[in-house]
Formats: structure tokens, C-alpha cells, sequence
């Protein structure tokens, strides 16, 4: 039975090379992050706080509710927004844009048509998690702002 021995040189060798190994997966791994990253959500925090509360009442105040589903086989999103009482309401003006969490790279800004209650637009989704970041007027200047989360099954 021949037995190498262990010498400093060896340990050295093996404790750098664990060391690089470690170095290089969180420095790609922070690159990644960094470079996917979709940026900021306001450019002034404390202002968009101190105009937080007041914003929140007044959409709570429309009564208004959204709701979101995909049709994978006909690429179909649809938007639905509902009062109080539970009835449709058609909102005359939306910015919306569908998009992943942690990147902006398949964001997508749908043309939405109104029919029947129903916002809706072809837009081919892959499967998946979704955010949809939906802000809408009132006729009256209210702002309506939701984040809406959306499931494809693949």
C-alpha cells in the first residue's frame, strides 16, 4: 500500500483553489444579479412616501378590485375590473406592462381592447411566474395602482 503524504504545498494548493472557486460563483453570480436587475422602483423614496397615505385612500375610496388571467392555447391576457358591488367597470385610461420579477427583458406594454367587461390582448406569455404592473385612471384623476402576480402553466 503506497501512501502519498500530505505536504503544506498540497494544502496550499487545495485551500486556494476551494477559495477561487467560491470567489468566482458569487462574483457571477453578482454580475448576473446586478446586470438583469430592471432598476428603480421611484427615483425619490421619502417624496413618494410622504404622498403614500393620501393616494392609498383615495383608491381604496373607487372601491375598485382587478383580476388577471391567460388563455396559453389562444395567447390571451385579459384584465377585469370590478366596483364595489362587483360590476364591471371600464377605466379610461391604463398603462400596464407584463413582465418577470428580476428582469426586464421580456417586458411587454399589450394594446388592450375593451369588450363586454373585459380588457384583453394577444400576447404570447411563456410559462411561468409573471408581474403585471398595472396603473389606471378614474374619470375623476384617481390614480389605481396594483401589482398583479400571473401563473403560466408550460
Amino acid at each position: 500500500m503506497s501512501s502519498r503524504e500530505i505536504t503544506g504545498r498540497k494544502v496550499l494548493i487545495f485551500t486556494v483553489t476551494a477559495f477561487a472557486v467560491v470567489v468566482a460563483v458569487n462574483l457571477t453570480l453578482a454580475f448576473q444579479a446586478v446586470r438583469t436587475f430592471p432598476g428603480l422602483e421611484v427615483k425619490n423614496s421619502y417624496v413618494a412616501s410622504q404622498q403614500f397615505d393620501a393616494q392609498r385612500a383615495a383608491q381604496e375610496a373607487l372601491g375598485w378590485s382587478a383580476a388577471v388571467d391567460y388563455d396559453p392555447a389562444q395567447e390571451l391576457f385579459s384584465l377585469r375590473f370590478t366596483d364595489a358591488q362587483g360590476q364591471a367597470v371600464q377605466v379610461p385610461g391604463i398603462d400596464l406592462t407584463i413582465g418577470r420579477k428580476t428582469s426586464n427583458r421580456e417586458d411587454k406594454r399589450p394594446e388592450l381592447i375593451y369588450y363586454d367587461g373585459t380588457y384583453s390582448a394577444g400576447v404570447p406569455l411563456g410559462p411561468g411566474n409573471w408581474t403585471i404592473r398595472l396603473n389606471a385612471v378614474a374619470e375623476d384623476g384617481t390614480r389605481f395602482r396594483q401589482r398583479l402576480e400571473l401563473f403560466v402553466r408550460g
